[in-house]
């Protein structure tokens, strides 16, 4: 029985360095896709911590999506070795309203109800969404949201897809409330854009991630707006009717959870989500229903290696989760 018991216990202590053993090449092979440098060993060693716990999340939360009770999967990626908090602070830059003065108000069409309505709606495929952007380690992420809502009006009054410039907006939009990385609000950026005439093209006026002096040059103007329209706060039915006869729309969510740091391919459903506690200002270009749960399709501004490609489906209908419908709006032009 000792015996017995000796080489449980012996086993047991193999595949624990085994499995120490695995977690220390997945982190330097970690460290190495991402460019990952410390300031010091102790840094290293909490780094390491965090990227531990949150392989086992991912591991935990995949065994779940495997037996089907989950619809989406996580995966590691180079937010893994920070804490929510942390991660939060570094790329969620989305200011709510302000005030509460009367604003322009998406009204649908009287004839329009949800039967006439496209079943799916991908405005990728209509040629009026530029590829995905990174914001790097700068809370930008409202005026990508602002560039992106209008390079799709931009596309279907002139049929150009032409990229715009978030620096000009970082720079540039202060005195209308923004805070460039220390974050903004579209509407705010739509409003500047109307105010300043224009705004520059991504070409024209590159971006840094980082705050700096602004350098609008009205030559380099790439589309301009005349204001923008709200859409009727809370309510996905007016969402879906934007998105579907508008084009790409600006919203606010939540997406200050692990799940959505770690997200990788499905449809989000965060129970824990806030629908009005909003810290991330993304683009919603479509939406349909895949294995039988309704999504939104949502453009980030974390690159092309965060999430499906750049993209989320984040759940549809169901009690407007994370608060996708709490703050839409789309520019005039």
């Amino acid at each position: 029985m000792l015996r017995l018991a000796f080489l449980c216990g012996c086993v047991a202590a193999a595949i624990a360095a085994s499995s120490q053993e695995i977690l220390r090449t997945e982190w330097e092979a970690f460290k190495s896709q991402h460019n990952k440098a410390y300031s010091s060993h102790v840094e290293e060693l909490l780094r390491f911590k965090i990227f531990t716990e949150n392989t086992l999340l991912v591991a935990k939360h995949n065994a779940k999506y495997a037996k089907g009770l989950v619809s989406y999967k996580l995966a590691m990626n180079k937010f893994g070795d920070l804490l929510p908090h942390e991660f939060a602070k570094m790329v969620n830059g989305y200011r709510g309203k302000q005030n509460k003065e009367q604003r322009p108000t998406f009204i649908p069409p009287a004839n329009l109800n949800d039967s006439s309505l496209p079943t799916t709606v991908d405005w990728r495929k209509k040629g009026a969404v530029t590829p995905v952007k990174n914001q790097g380690q700068c809370g930008s992420c409202w005026a990508f949201s602002t560039t992106g809502s209008l390079e799709g009006q931009h596309f279907r009054k002139t049929g150009k897809l032409v990229s715009l410039s978030e620096q000009n907006l970082v720079d540039c939009s202060d005195d209308f409330g923004n805070q460039g990385c220390n974050g903004g609000l579209m509407d705010n950026g739509f409003q500047y854009i109307k105010a300043n005439g224009g705004i520059d093209t991504e070409e024209s006026h590159p971006y840094t991630a980082q705050d700096g002096d602004c350098k609008f040059k009205k030559a380099d103007v790439g589309a301009t707006d005349a204001g923008f329209v709200d859409i009727q706060q809370g309510s996905e039915d007016d969402l879906k009717k934007a998105v579907a006869t508008v084009g790409p729309v600006s919203v606010a969510i939540d997406a200050s959870h692990g799940s959505f740091q770690l997200y990788s391919q499905g449809v989000y459903d965060e129970p824990d989500c806030s629908s009005s506690q909003l810290d991330h200002g993304v683009l919603t270009v479509g939406y349909g229903v895949k294995n039988g749960k309704k999504y939104w399709l949502v453009k980030n501004s974390w690159g092309g290696d965060w999430g499906d490609n750049g993209y989320i489906l984040m759940s549809r209908d169901k009690d407007n989760q994370c608060g996708i419908a709490s703050s839409a709006s789309y520019p005039l032009v």
